[in-house]
């Protein structure tokens, strides 16, 4: 869900402009009115506390949880001190990164893997190779 307030604002951490060609104010009326919106839809309330300042620290959380880079997160947000930064990494339960492996040697398999919820890895001497997090 958050993912879809940031692509519908065009939230760019890496560039200039956060908010691409949006104003800062045009932003935050896109997210006011989108978060009513799935609030209503959901029958959730707390939708209705999610804040631009939510966004940015999901962001970095899942920036860190990918990259287990706290110098690459502390540059993305702006950071001047690393204390700042290393908040981030008490969100993050490194522990979810062990996965279940498969093997598939033909289309059929793969096809029945990815319905599983594996993801492709890579193919190694005719065969594919996928994971899913246990």
């Amino acid at each position: 869900m958050l993912t879809l307030f940031a692509q519908r604002m065009h939230l760019d951490f890496h560039g200039k402009r956060a908010f691409g060609k949006l104003s800062a104010k045009k932003a935050s009326q896109l997210l006011w009115q989108s978060r009513k919106r799935i609030a209503a839809k959901l029958q959730n309330p707390r939708i209705n506390y999610i804040t631009l300042y939510t966004l940015r620290h999901w962001k970095a959380t899942m920036e860190y949880a990918k990259t287990k880079n706290i110098l690459h997160v502390m540059k993305m947000l702006g950071h001047r001190n690393i204390n700042n930064t290393l908040l981030y990494t008490q969100l993050v339960n490194f522990e979810s990164d062990d996965y279940h492996s498969a093997v598939a040697e033909n289309v059929k398999e793969a096809q029945e893997l990815v319905e599983a919820g594996f993801e492709y890895v890579c193919t190694h001497e005719s065969k594919m190779i996928f994971r899913k997090r246990k």
